[in-house]
């Protein structure tokens, strides 16, 4: 099914070019976007780990998604199954871009990782400088002390994120390089992936004969492709409520300083509905699509629903229930939800630099009266958040439940600096695939072109 590794092309010094791809495996759909990036090559790779990153000319030139299979609760439960469910996914986007692919297959992804899978490791490092000027490699020293988190064979390093720079006694610096002082200090955000699941997506990977660049954390994903304007910049909670879990992450200072994921999600919503109406859960996914309201209002009273009774043959005699009673159903579940974000975030003592701002996101966020239910609980503003609007992304991928794909392409042509091996400057004993040549190819296109 594959081929020849498709090399990285270099063109003329102002526009670099790129193919990338990004594969999101999750609980109800899989989604596989492959796209061209042209970036300048003005600059350093280093402006990435400093800011917010640099925008990127991101066109996406392929789209391939189908229904989930072998996925709960983000987590491969069927290996089989979620390969076969990957290889139609790929092979759609493949299809769609062949012109631009010359009619070869891709042979990288950057892949999701769900945040319930995730954990995030704040940690605080000082590099003797002893009066010279900060130069690469300090900081990169700096950066490699990242490693000390991970626990052999349980956890692996997915994001080495510096969240802020001090020089002695003066902090808030955003770029050390080339100041003067004592000691470096660097704020880390260090987040690891825990082993058997990285080995799981590599496996389904590698069974597609795909290589992996690099994995990104759902709910960062997620607020890369969401945000607009200074939200990250100002604090904000970015809450993506996906089929089988709701990931959580929090930014500050443009830099995510926090993630988290409860197991509940819009499929646990479905469940409810099919049990409490009696019905199967493909009539109730259909119902809460149409029907379904996360807040009581006036007019639920009056309206009544038909529902499909399960294991009739026929439907003929009409099987109303009030709008109401779904509504009713609906909303439990959804306050449920959000009091576990909140005590996620109380919790973890982040709630301060969370800030009153939120993102909601994802597939199941798209259920009508979930922002006002998520603003009463968490005290915050909610909005609904699409993903950034780039160039040939189609209308029907353009919603809420297409962000973490979207954040993919983000994080893999504006952070990827952030990938353990790429800001360090080491190679970390990644899983399977990880350790290979398309991520020292990566490394070294980062290193020629920015």
């Amino acid at each position: 099914m594959k081929d020849k590794k498709m090399p990285i092309q270099k063109k003329e010094p102002r526009a670099e070019s790129s193919i990338i791809a990004a594969l999101d495996i999750g609980s109800s759909k899989i989604c596989c976007f492959i796209a061209e990036v042209k970036s300048p090559a003005a600059g350093r790779a280093a402006q990435n780990i400093l800011g917010a990153g640099r925008a990127a000319n991101i066109e996406v030139i392929g789209i391939g998604h189908q229904a989930s299979k072998g996925v709960k609760s983000g987590t491969i439960i069927d290996l089989r199954a979620a390969e076969t469910a990957v290889a139609h996914a790929v092979e759609a986007a493949e299809l769609m871009a062949r012109s631009k692919l010359q009619d070869r297959p891709i042979k990288s992804v950057f892949i999701n990782v769900p945040g319930m899978h995730t954990l995030p490791h704040p940690l605080s490092v000082d590099v003797r400088i002893s009066g010279h000027e900060v130069a690469e490699k300090d900081v990169k020293n700096a950066l490699s002390h990242s490693r000390s988190v991970v626990v052999p064979g349980k956890e692996e390093l997915i994001h080495v994120i510096p969240a802020g720079y001090s020089i002695d006694s003066t902090r808030g610096i955003r770029e050390p390089r080339g100041m003067i002082g004592q000691t470096l200090g660097v704020n880390i955000t260090a987040i690891t992936g825990l082993a058997p699941a990285l080995r799981h997506l590599s496996a389904v990977a590698a069974q597609n004969n795909l290589e992996i660049d690099g994995f990104c954390s759902t709910p960062y994903a997620s607020g890369l492709a969401s945000s607009v304007g200074d939200e990250l910049q100002l604090g904000c909670t970015v809450i993506d409520i996906g089929g089988g879990t709701t990931s959580i992450a929090v930014f500050f200072e443009g830099k995510v300083v926090y993630s988290a994921a409860i197991p509940v999600g819009g499929i646990h919503v479905t469940n409810d509905l099919a049990r409490g109406l009696l019905t199967s859960v493909a009539d109730a996914e259909r119902i809460k699509t149409l029907y379904g309201n996360a807040h009581a209002t006036g007019i639920d009273n009056g309206e009544m629903i038909d529902v499909p009774p399960m294991g009739e043959e026929e439907h003929d005699q009409p099987n109303y229930v009030p709008r109401s009673f779904i509504t009713s159903i609906i909303q439990p579940r959804i306050e449920e939800t959000f009091e576990l974000v909140r005590a996620k975030l109380v919790d973890s003592g982040i709630s301060q630099i969370a800030g009153r701002r939120a993102i909601l996101t994802g597939g199941a966020s798209q259920l009508p009266g979930l922002c006002d239910i998520g603003q009463l609980i968490l005290d915050k503003k909610i909005r609904l958040g699409k993903p950034r609007s780039i160039k040939g992304l189609a209308e029907a991928t353009g919603g809420p439940a297409f962000s973490t794909t979207v954040g993919l392409l983000a994080y893999a042509a504006e952070h990827a600096d952030e990938i353990p091996s790429v800001a360090s400057g080491r190679t970390f004993n990644l899983p399977g695939p990880l350790n290979s040549p398309m991520l020292q190819k990566v490394t070294h296109w980062l290193k020629e072109n920015w």
